[in-house]
């Protein structure tokens, strides 16, 4: 440990920017346990504004050359380097430089390569890469595994104005417009954003542009905003794009909150001449806002979306908005009021599917040993995939809604159940929202891309593999051909973690 209370460190991390953000816990770290210490990190340009936004660092060393960087490097005089990439260059780098002290966090590249390779397993892939990072900067005093994400861990990014542009008005905005044009996921994880712009500020008038098929979500939360129906899916794109131009400027906004990161989103807030236009920095139509948050990959979208309030001097709280209660349609489609947990077994992305034939095969468990029938929920898309689940599980076991309810039934249905079990999907949002627990089978998308369940009451299962994430979104086929990010979620783990999220009351029948 450093003698000096205020020492000198140094952190590596040339690339990329989703490891220079998950870097952000280990950073608030030693800023606590070195409040006077001189932080920086050295990293490429192109992630220099990414790094600056971090209110936890000193500053940025930009990295030029291995020769340039060891001299300025010496000519600061740090006291400690720390090397969060441990890569060649960066060890290289070390052994230029000459710091008393040097760290480096372990990677364990061979044991990723074997198991990609031949499948040969290693506790070692168990720990995450935030874990290793905290583990490092142990010989620094600094506990590992007592940090995790925060909302304060990135601020509005330095320089984010858009140069010569006026910062909005002074006085609160009379009028806010949320563009969130993404799908029913994403605009459950919305709602919390649209609460608390509500809460700050209460005397302005607000709207939400959507996709008719999500603008319920938005009204059952706050029925008093206005919605705007972005109809881009059954309207010629240039036609509704201007119409949607003409709609935003008639509103006369003088600000637009955007966690769509789209182009498209940002393009019509700026030429809708809407004053003040704040989204995130990764947004396609960045160079379109006036104020540009950082976005930060290791905190749950939910969180995510509220960093948003920062430049508006917001003080973002995680929580839920009360969701209003939407029609009970449980005698529509005949179900008993007990008893049931809801199956979502679709996705619009087919790789994001765990096979039906395991979800047969746990709703047959929980029914033959706790009595519990599963409610098969889902879109016209997922009719298909409902019905064969529906077949495998044998008589009795389900009620098949798929392509029945609408979002306001879905709703409804999903409220009433004492347990959700799901792909990375919309309904895993809502289901959350409410409080239900969730049992969640992720297999391309992972933890780390921020879309998990939110909240204590969920359970995230997942195979720890190197391909993993494979996109954003999931894919049309697995790119390496072998599926195995679900095909090695068994059943059995499932089972066990609906059983352990039901709790006591599923062996006394006590379930709603």
């Amino acid at each position: 440990m450093p003698a000096s209370p205020a020492p000198k460190i140094l952190l590596l991390r040339l690339s990329s920017l989703g490891d220079i953000i998950l870097t952000a816990p280990a950073v608030r770290a030693l800023r606590e346990r070195f409040p006077s210490a001189d932080i920086r990190m050295l990293v490429k340009p192109q992630f220099a504004q990414a790094a600056g936004a971090n209110p936890s660092l000193s500053g940025v060393l930009v990295f030029r050359s291995l020769r340039a960087s060891a001299a300025e490097i010496d000519a600061l005089g740090f006291d400690v380097i720390v090397d969060l990439h441990a890569t060649p260059r960066t060890r290289l780098l070390c052994a230029l430089c000459r710091a008393p002290r040097k760290l480096r966090y372990r990677k364990d590249s061979l044991a990723r390569r074997l198991f990609v390779a031949f499948r040969f397993p290693s506790p070692a892939l168990q720990r995450h890469t935030l874990d290793r990072y905290m583990a490092a900067l142990e010989p620094l005093g600094v506990k590992a595994g007592t940090h995790s994400p925060a909302l304060g861990d990135w601020g509005p990014a330095a320089g984010a104005r858009e140069a010569g542009k006026p910062g909005g008005p002074a006085s609160p905005p009379r009028r806010i417009v949320l563009l969130q044009g993404a799908f029913l996921g994403d605009c459950v994880l919305t709602l919390p954003l649209l609460k608390q712009l509500r809460e700050l500020f209460p005397s302005s008038a607000v709207s939400v542009l959507a996709r008719p098929g999500t603008a319920g979500v938005f009204a059952q939360a706050d029925p008093s905003a206005a919605i705007i129906e972005d109809r881009k899916r059954s309207s010629s794109f240039l036609a509704e794009f201007f119409r949607l131009k003409r709609e935003l400027q008639k509103g006369a906004f003088d600000l637009a909150v955007i966690p769509h990161r789209s182009l498209r989103s940002a393009l019509l807030a700026r030429l809708a001449g809407i004053p003040r236009r704040v989204g995130f920095s990764s947004s396609a139509g960045a160079f379109l806002l006036t104020d540009r948050v950082p976005f930060s990959w290791l905190l749950h979208d939910l969180e995510r979306n509220l960093t948003l309030l920062l430049p508006l001097k917001g003080s973002p709280q995680p929580a839920w908005p009360g969701l209003s209660s939407p029609p009970d349609p449980f005698k529509k489609f005949g179900l008993p009021d007990s008893g049931l947990f809801g199956v979502n077994p679709g996705s619009a992305w087919p790789t994001k599917c765990w096979p039906a034939a395991r979800y047969a095969e746990v709703i047959k468990r929980l029914y033959g040993e706790l009595g519990l029938r599963a409610v098969l929920v889902g879109g016209p898309r997922e009719r298909e995939v409902a019905a064969e689940v529906e077949k495998l599980a044998g008589p009795g076991a389900c009620f098949n809604l798929a392509g029945l309810t609408g979002l306001d039934e879905l709703m409804a249905v999903i409220k009433r159940m004492s347990l959700f079990l799901t792909n990375d999907s919309g309904p895993m949002h809502i289901a959350a929202a409410y409080g239900v627990p969730v049992v969640a089978v992720f297999g391309p998308t992972t933890r780390e891309l921020g879309f998990f369940p939110y909240g204590g009451r969920n359970e995230v299962i997942e195979e720890f593999l190197e391909c993993r994430p494979c996109a954003l979104h999931g894919s049309r086929s697995c790119p390496r051909g072998h599926f195995l990010c679900m095909k090695l979620i068994t059943a059995d783990k499932v089972h066990a973690a609906a059983v352990r999220l039901l709790g006591p009351s599923a062996l006394t029948g006590g379930l709603k």
